[in-house]
This record gives structure tokens, C-alpha cells and sequence, in this order.
């Protein structure tokens, strides 16, 4: 494992625990360079599908992509990184459930969205204004009428 600090190639690990989602292993490594420790984080690698691009391509499922597409919308809201990486672990969860070989890319997106709509009506905006491509302001306006309308009803039952 190479060192954050120096990029010496070689550490040692002086520590392991299970993580606190208990699915990684969290180790604490001594760089053998420097001698600065660093942790580092562990998880089993599990057949996740291949994610069909609306253009066609197939690239590997990437949690680290739907972690910063969520980061970035939950930015300056009352969402901490444990909730962020709660929601990544369900919608990873769910396509490795699924069991299919190949998912498409509008999936997930709208997966985040699912999840982002039940959590923060900003964050959901924000998310799908990137990930819907509002052609003019009315689509926009749309959306957010219906979210308005959505949470009215929720708050009468």
C-alpha cells in the first residue's frame, strides 16, 4: 500500500477492526518510509453488473461515482457522510441483488433519485436538475411542483 504522505510503495499494518458497517475492515498502516500512519479500508469484492452509458458503452459499477453525484447535491444540507455512504451501500445492494449481469445507467440514476427524494427536497433538486437535463426553466418549475405537492400530502396524513 503506497504512503498518502511520502508515496513510499511499502507499509506495514499495525492495526485491523471491523468496520462499522461490518461489511469492510478498517486497517491502520505504518508507512515504512516516513513512518506516518494512515487508515485504510477494506471490502470484499462482489459481482457487481456492468453499467450499460446511454451511449452504449459498459464501464464497471463504480460506488465511488454515486458517492460524489450524492455529496455534491447533499452539499450544505443536513446530511452527514455515514447517511451518504448508508444510501450508496442500499442502491449497491440492490443491483447486486438483482443479479443481472449488465444494468443501465438511467437505473441507478433514478435509484439516486428514489433515495434522494425520500431524504432532502433540495438535495433531490439539485440531483435531478444535473441528471434530467431540464431543457428550459418550465420542466424545471415542473419538477418542483410536483416535490412541493408531494410533500403537502405527506404532511396532511
Amino acid at each position: 500500500m503506497k504512503c498518502p504522505f511520502c508515496n513510499h510503495p511499502e507499509s506495514k499494518v499495525v492495526d485491523s477492526r471491523l468496520g462499522k458497517d461490518k461489511d469492510t475492515i478498517r486497517r491502520r498502516r505504518e508507512c515504512l518510509g516516513c513512518h506516518k500512519r494512515f487508515t485504510t479500508s477494506e471490502r470484499a469484492e462482489d459481482a457487481l453488473p456492468l453499467i450499460v452509458k446511454k451511449d452504449g458503452r459498459r464501464e464497471v459499477f463504480n460506488r465511488l461515482k454515486i458517492f460524489n453525484g450524492l455529496k455534491k447535491a447533499c452539499e450544505k444540507r443536513p446530511i452527514s457522510i455515514n447517511m451518504i455512504e448508508k444510501i450508496v451501500n442500499r442502491i449497491e445492494l440492490h443491483f447486486q441483488e438483482r443479479g443481472e449481469r449488465e444494468v443501465k445507467s438511467s437505473e441507478i440514476g433514478e435509484r439516486v433519485m428514489e433515495e434522494l427524494h425520500r431524504l432532502d427536497g433540495v438535495a433531490y433538486v439539485r440531483f435531478a436538475s444535473v441528471y434530467r437535463q431540464f431543457k428550459d426553466i418550465q420542466e424545471f418549475m415542473d419538477e418542483l411542483k410536483d416535490l412541493l405537492g408531494n410533500r403537502e400530502e405527506a404532511k396532511k396524513k
